[in-house]
């Protein structure tokens, strides 16, 4: 069938593409179980624990009432962990933790008013070791580490915390030595994000389970540490930038020994807690991930004789690797397979799929597949993800070009990937381009390519974007009179940025997207709280700067489309920044639709709004480009929009 770019017919409607769809977290290995949090859109977005044992039944273990997932840092994660069968997690609904024993109920174990994270057991001493961030006091949270007893205390109130190391801004993974004398931890301070300067620090244990001598082995305002973690006989490891690549580490007879020079990164941006990217096969045997050229792989390191053997997997395996009786456990996916939980023999490399994120297995032939594409941008080489348009049903007339959807990542320090996300397909199927631009100050391709956004957010993404979708124009793969940009987060303040700074786009999208950033600078929570000290400046000091890279303040530059979606309870990005760009557009008279969403915070959760937002996206592309999408959409009110 020969139709426009934009009104093919495609099976992938955007409810197949989101009901039923799973988000995978945290991998957890107990005795011969294996856990793992699902994060299930067609449950408002509940976090659920998930247990396979090992003859392969698979069971929810959190009741329904409980959503597994945790406010610290606000990003959250590793909100729970297992010791022989009994779960401790916290609730999202109070952010309490909570001890629930094999075929048992959840019993409160902490009070209100604390959030708890990246917990670990000391069974020694019956409890557990946490970050917990302390609210209940006016101002900046507090940041601690503490000790939770494992055993309820009753009805009443329950039995204080004891910190046991304070004093710094942040910290992450506590984690106790097989011998259980030992504790180590990272921490870092204002203005340092943990992708700029951590500290690893160790202490020993007393026999009353209080730190004694804490000492800083490894640090430095540019050594981003990342993972600190014990091999079985008692070495302490960890992955550090300080060559300009996150490589892995020991300390060894007092010092740091380098295991793995190698040009590529075994690490990532701490959004989240206990984030991995090695475990320990034997005590002389490392499974390790690394990221190059924007793809994850998977490989073995010989500690002694320093050999490194990759595998072929034909998965990446992009998070939470675990190790136990020489099986490999990660979260991966590929280019034409949706995330999943894999098992990979150590002896073979068989891959087995566990779980995967979705029942409805898209057919080959709809699928776009991501291509890894590379442009220059002001001097500099940046990376990509290209997706062409495809559907077996429908060809464009001959010499049209298609719409090009650019995507601008969030973080903005993080990345995006290749795997197969059904939300893409959506468009890819009904006649768009994608360029997914991994922007510079994204991770995966080492300290430099991270570090061009330092002072330039708002400059470096942007032109990267803007060059993209240039680059597919000028090769002949994109419409230059139907380019669109859409981003969420930062990446939404990106596509704010692109479109009035710059008159590329025609048109577009901005999920919980920041158009002024002085006013992010001034109402944001701890974690990000001088995020943009790196990315900016240190503020009210570069005030003018932070003024001068806001779209709010140069709306008259704007002339073009766009449409806004927002999270009505949004803790990290509130809604008044985009209810201000919407009022600011609406006012110059340019098309214009808000799309707001009640109960939901940063990123959408729920089925419902997923299906709702891709569809309202459409159907403006449509309105503003003059196409009848094949799918019958609900309307969005679009103001000023001329028939």
């Amino acid at each position: 069938m020969i139709a426009p770019y934009g009104t093919w017919k495609s099976p992938l409607t955007a409810a197949r593409v989101t009901a039923g769809s799973l988000r995978f977290d945290h991998i957890v290995l107990d005795g011969d179980d294996l856990y793992w949090v699902e994060g299930r859109a067609s449950e408002g977005g509940r976090n659920v624990i998930v247990c396979r044992s090992r003859d392969g039944a698979v069971r929810d273990i959190t009741p329904a009432d409980f959503n597994v997932r945790t406010r610290v840092h606000e990003y959250g994660g590793a909100a729970y962990t297992v010791d022989d069968g009994t779960v401790y997690f916290s609730n999202f609904a109070d952010q309490k933790m909570y001890r629930q024993a094999r075929n048992g109920s959840p019993q409160p174990l902490t009070a209100a008013g604390y959030l708890y994270a990246d917990s670990r057991l000391d069974p020694k001493r019956e409890r557990l070791i946490v970050v917990r961030e302390d609210h209940t006091a006016p101002g900046e949270p507090v940041n601690t580490i503490v000790s939770v007893p494992t055993t309820p205390t009753g009805p009443g109130p329950q039995a204080p915390d004891r910190v046991l190391v304070s004093g710094a801004d942040f910290y992450s993974d506590p984690i106790l030595n097989p011998a259980g004398d030992q504790l180590a931890w990272l921490q870092w301070d204002h203005p340092n994000m943990p992708w700029d300067g951590t500290e690893l620090w160790l202490a020993d244990v007393a026999a009353d389970g209080s730190l004694i001598t804490p000492r800083r082995v490894a640090s430095g305002d540019s050594d981003s540490i990342f993972q600190p973690e014990w091999s079985p006989d008692g070495t302490l490891f960890f992955v550090s930038d300080r060559t300009g690549y996150w490589n892995l580490y020991r300390l060894r007879n007092g010092g740091v020994d380098a295991l793995l020079p190698m040009a590529a990164d075994f690490g990532k941006a701490q959004w989240t807690f206990s984030m991995t990217t090695y475990a320990f096969a034997s005590s002389t045997r490392i499974v390790a991930t690394y990221v190059d050229a924007g793809r994850w792989h998977c490989g073995v390191l010989d500690i002694e004789d320093r050999t490194f053997e990759r595998l072929a997997l034909g998965l990446e395996p992009f998070e939470s690797i675990r190790v136990r009786d020489g099986q490999i456990y990660f979260i991966g996916g590929a280019a034409t397979r949706p995330s999943c939980i894999a098992a990979v023999s150590l002896a073979d490399s068989h891959v087995s799929v566990l779980r995967t994120s979705t029942d409805d297995e898209i057919d080959p032939a709809w699928v776009s597949a991501a291509e890894a594409v590379s442009f220059r941008s002001d001097g500099a080489d940046v990376y990509a993800f290209y997706y062409a348009p495809k559907n077996p049903e429908c060809a464009a007339p001959a010499g049209d070009r298609p719409p090009l959807l650019v995507l601008s990542h969030g973080g903005p320090t993080t990345a995006t990937s290749g795997v197969l996300d059904a939300r893409l397909q959506f468009w890819t199927s009904r006649g768009f381009a994608i360029l997914d631009v991994n922007y510079g100050g994204s991770t995966g391709y080492g300290r430099a390519y991270r570090d061009r956004l330092k002072g330039q957010w708002g400059l470096v993404d942007v032109a990267d974007c803007v060059n993209g979708a240039k680059f597919l124009v000028a090769a002949g793969y994109a419409d230059p009179n139907r380019l669109m940009i859409h981003g969420g987060s930062a990446g939404g303040y990106t596509t704010l940025a692109a479109l009035t700074f710059h008159d590329t786009f025609q048109a577009g999208a901005s999920y919980y997207g920041i158009s002024d950033i002085e006013v992010l600078a001034q109402d944001t929570h701890k974690f990000e709280s001088r995020y943009l000290d790196s990315l900016v400046g240190p503020y009210p000091a570069a005030r003018d700067v932070y003024r001068a890279r806001s779209p709010i303040h140069f709306t008259e530059r704007l002339s073009c489309a766009l449409i806004l979606f927002q999270g009505l309870e949004d803790q990290v990005v509130p809604p008044n920044q985009s209810e201000m760009m919407a009022a600011a557009v609406r006012k110059k008279g340019l098309p214009v639709a808000y799309v707001p969403f009640a109960g939901e915070q940063h990123g959408f959760r729920k089925a419902e709004n997923i299906i709702r937002s891709l569809e309202a996206e459409l159907y403006f592309y449509g309105a503003v480009f003059g196409f009848v999408p094949a799918d019958p959409i609900e309307p969005v009110a679009i103001d000023n929009l001329l028939s």
